[in-house]
């Protein structure tokens, strides 16, 4: 390797939808954890939202879903719990086993909706203290679960925050000494409203994309601190699904994050030991993972310019948002405990990924 190259610690995304079982059209633990490797990440934590009874809420379901990564995976893969208005009994038993609680507080893919007071706040009561519980609450319902965490004196990681008005709710939060942190995904970052128009179903997600000044506050709140971490919410469909009269919610992200922060460095709006904090310390804190080690990390060519192109992607769906976009920067290698997983083009060897556990 050229001394061009930069050196980082492998990538952590706490927020992924891998979409098995249930729906392995669009993504299995295979195809997912392959895109995970290419672009980066040595860690994805799968999202209980699974269709129907194939939601991770049981420790049954989790379970089944530990049996389906046994095909081979190539990053490593932890899970959360998904709330439901009758599993708190389950917690206890499942606790050292998920890194967090994720609860669903407004409408979005799946079923585990969860909206009575009474339901939120056994839910907030139960949850065993000092591991996060994950909302994906927007606008007035951030209020709710923040108020929430604080009455029940819960550790708070907000989803995906979208618009200026959550992230300033977080701002007062922190302020107040709450134990909150948050998120950012790469296309609140990058995308507005006003894509949407070329993108059309394309660009349809939860939270929706927001106004340029939201994506202002944003940036701003990044630079901060305020914003903790940058996550993609990986949610991949079919170009079918998408194209249909109901496209479901959602946008694929694992591949082209990377790529687009190595940008934002070139702009100048970013430095790269943001990324690293943004993308690997924070993450690895927050949800009690292992600090990084030299055996897996990324080398960048932070000087390579080209565009975003679906034609090489590993994810199942084979799309991307950024279809066509100009970046400054990419991946070169990708070392995963000890061995070369990813030469810049391909995904190389054997699947070496584990199901893991949180250290607390």
């Amino acid at each position: 390797m050229t001394a061009e190259y930069q050196k980082i610690p492998a990538l952590v995304d706490p927020h992924v939808h891998l979409r098995e079982p249930g729906a392995e059209w669009k993504e299995s633990f295979r195809t997912g954890s392959m895109a995970a490797i290419a672009g980066g990440y040595e860690v994805v934590l799968d999202m209980p939202n699974n269709p129907g009874t194939d939601a991770t809420t049981t420790p049954e379901a989790l379970y089944r879903k530990w049996r389906r990564t046994e095909d081979g995976i190539f990053c490593d893969v932890g899970f959360h719990l998904g709330a439901t208005a009758k599993n708190s009994e389950y917690f206890n038993m499942v606790k050292s086993l998920v890194f967090g609680l994720k609860i669903y507080m407004n409408h979005t893919t799946g079923d585990l909706l969860m909206e009575d007071p009474n339901n939120l706040q056994r839910v907030f009561e139960r949850w065993p203290r000092g591991k996060p519980i994950m909302v994906h609450a927007e606008g007035e319902t951030l209020e709710k679960a923040i108020n929430l965490a604080r009455l029940n004196n819960q550790i708070l990681h907000v989803a995906h925050v979208a618009t200026a008005e959550e992230v300033g709710m977080i701002r007062k939060a922190k302020e107040a000494g709450l134990p909150v942190t948050c998120e950012v995904t790469p296309h609140h970052l990058f995308l507005t409203e006003a894509d949407e128009q070329y993108l059309g179903p394309f660009g349809k997600m939860r939270p929706p994309l927001g106004t340029a000044a939201d994506q202002f506050a944003l940036w701003q709140y990044l630079h901060s601190g305020v914003i903790d971490m940058i996550a993609t919410d990986h949610a991949p469909h079919t170009r079918k699904e998408k194209l249909s009269d109901n496209p479901p919610f959602g946008v694929p992200g694992l591949e082209t994050t990377l790529p687009l922060l190595l940008t934002a460095i070139a702009e100048q709006r970013l430095s790269l030991e943001d990324v690293v904090r943004l993308t690997s310390t924070n993450p690895r804190k927050i949800f009690g993972l292992p600090k990084a080690t030299d055996e897996s990390y990324v080398l960048l060519d932070l000087e390579h310019s080209g565009f975003i192109s679906s034609d090489n992607l590993r994810t199942k769906c084979g799309w991307t948002p950024f279809e066509g976009v100009r970046v400054t920067g990419r991946i070169a290698k990708v070392v995963f405990k000890g061995h070369a997983v990813f030469d810049g083009e391909n995904v190389v060897g054997e699947p070496r990924g584990e199901v893991i556990f949180p250290e607390r």
